[in-house]
């Protein structure tokens, strides 16, 4: 029983020692155990702006002012241009409305118009944003000389704005720089988050042109707004190749040039995630590319690919087709998409249990259609697969509740020579047949699945703005009315009493406040997985107060 219970006063100690840092972290304050900074956010706000280049180079590609001459000279006797006026056109399908600028046929705004705002219900999500407290954009153009890129201006060709009754419209971009044409094509289709994203690289000079297609999304380094001090997620960029798999970024990794990850590769796609939304280029399959996440400005950083078209020549048009997601965590959009895009969805390292645990709630909820009823039916599942488990260290800590007693009569006989006390409470443990481990070790066993369960709920967008029943209407926010929280208050007090007493009178408080600790924690987390956890513990009571009662009637006999 010792030991059980320092295990529990370890594993106590150390949530109060994480859960203290996570909300250093969260202020901007110096970690414990990491001596990074959140992302030196407010020294960038101080700092003059960086003088650095959002458009990427590669270095297998030839700089502007190194294109030969012939090319040059090309480019030079191409007819200028007419002026193109610029503007922003917006797109409205009926899960989006994306806002695409003329100059560089950048994306500086998308809004899902199916998801609202955490913050501000009556607002919807948006993920590209280019506004005073928001920086999140999605850039492609072409490098190795004088060509047309995200900051020069395309004329838009006329068309529909709206998708209306029809199942797909495009937006039409053109614009000629370097003897080279640039028309990009925005495909978008009903019921998808998927942009189609088509380059047409037309040579209308004189001479062979080698140019280079890059896709590049750039975002802050800022926090989301809302964010929960009690957990955190991951922001920022992601990569993929078939070779190094799934690679996420860190801003402050980015910010000191210290970010490792794949930088070659024919296959794969670069993203930029947050909790329970993610944006994602997909280029061509078996196209052979480099990979790159850069620091572009104070606080801002992009994480891109560039692919070389290969030479062109003169009156000939080369293509390539790209994808561009940008929508919410939903596995089975993701796996349609591209290898591994569902792994933006991060269950850390606890992924081979996760996934599982989290097609069985896909498959309760084709039955139940309530997620909230799925999370209370998953839990009585996992309550019978670890029953035996449960059964066992309940059997365990009720016979010690038996002996606890004559334990505390051994520590006060022996009160001043450990040796003794420890060998009288061996040969007490070993009369009784009791193992000081048997309460222990199955809950230990257990704790792997129980974290897999805590990051499938937490991380699911499934459960944003799913309604349980009564007053909880959203099982990915906290309960509005703290009624979940108190209950899981209540049930882990009730477990405490069934639990036998610890003799040490320090160690009866803390067991006594941990119910308190934790459910202050709870009072901030998702009302779906409060709702888990109070299930769990209504069920363990139940089951801890059988048993418990049977052992004492046995012993009664």
């Amino acid at each position: 029983m010792d030991i059980q219970r320092t295990v529990l006063w370890v594993v106590f100690s150390m949530s109060l020692l994480i859960l203290w840092d996570n909300w250093m972290r969260y202020n901007g304050k110096p970690s414990l155990f990491f001596p990074v900074t959140a992302t030196q956010q407010a020294a960038d706000k101080s700092a003059p702006p960086a003088k650095k280049s959002d458009v990427p180079q590669a270095a297998s590609v030839t700089p502007a002012a190194q294109v030969p001459s012939n090319a040059a000279a090309a480019a030079a006797a191409t007819p200028a241009a007419a002026p193109v006026v610029a503007e922003k056109v917006t797109v409205t399908t009926d899960l989006m409305k994306v806002q695409i600028d003329s100059v560089g046929g950048e994306i500086r705004r998308l809004e899902l118009l199916k998801h609202k705002d955490s913050n501000d219900p009556t607002k919807n999500v948006v993920l590209f944003d280019s506004s005073p407290t928001r920086t999140y954009l999605g850039q492609t153009g072409l490098i190795g000389g004088a060509y047309p890129n995200h900051r020069t201006p395309f004329a838009v060709r006329p068309g529909s704005r709206e998708m209306g009754s029809s199942d797909q419209l495009q937006l039409v971009l053109e614009a000629e720089e370097g003897g080279v044409k640039l028309i990009k094509t925005y495909t978008f289709k009903r019921n998808d988050y998927v942009v189609g994203v088509r380059h047409d690289v037309q040579n209308v000079g004189g001479a062979p042109v080698s140019p280079s297609l890059y896709l590049q999304l750039v975002r802050d380094g800022g926090k989301l707004e809302g964010e929960s001090h009690f957990y955190s997620t991951f922001t920022g960029p992601a990569v993929y190749t078939d070779a190094s798999k799934f690679e996420k970024l860190d801003f402050e990794k980015i910010e000191k040039g210290k970010a490792d990850h794949a930088n070659k590769a024919d296959d794969g796609w670069i993203a930029m995630i947050q909790h329970y939304f993610v944006s994602a280029f997909v280029p061509p399959e078996k196209m052979k590319r480099e990979i790159f996440a850069k620091k572009v400005d104070n606080n801002l950083y992009s994480v891109g690919t560039i692919m070389p078209i290969g030479t062109v020549a003169p009156g000939a048009t080369a293509s390539v087709d790209s994808k561009l997601y940008s929508g919410p965590q939903e596995t089975d959009r993701l796996e349609k998409i591209a290898p591994g895009l569902e792994l933006v969805k991060d269950y850390g390292w606890l992924t081979i249990i996760a996934k599982p645990i989290f097609w069985l709630m896909v498959q309760i909820h084709k039955y139940l259609a309530n997620w909230g009823w799925t999370i209370v039916a998953l839990t009585i599942l996992i309550k019978l697969a670890f029953f035996p488990l449960s059964a066992a260290s309940y059997r365990s800590m009720a016979k010690m509740k038996t002996v606890t007693p004559r334990m505390t009569e051994i520590r006060e006989r022996h009160k001043g020579d450990a040796q003794k006390m420890n060998q009288a409470m061996m040969e007490l443990y070993k009369t009784e047949k009791i193992n000081p481990l048997g309460g222990c070790l199955p809950i230990v066993i257990q704790i792997p699945v129980f974290i897999s369960l805590y990051w499938v709920l937490l991380a699911s967008v499934e459960m944003r703005n799913a309604p349980w029943l009564g007053w909880i209407h959203d099982l990915a926010a906290p309960d509005p009315f703290y009624i979940l929280p108190v209950i899981m208050a209540v049930s882990m007090f009730v477990q405490t009493k069934l639990n036998p007493t610890p003799p040490d009178p320090v160690q009866a408080k803390v067991m006594l406040f941990m119910p308190i600790v934790f459910s202050v924690m709870f009072f901030f987390f998702p009302s779906g997985l409060v709702l888990y956890w109070v299930v769990n513990n209504l069920l363990s009571i139940a089951q801890q107060w059988v048993i418990t009662k049977n052992i004492e009637r046995a012993n009664a006999a």
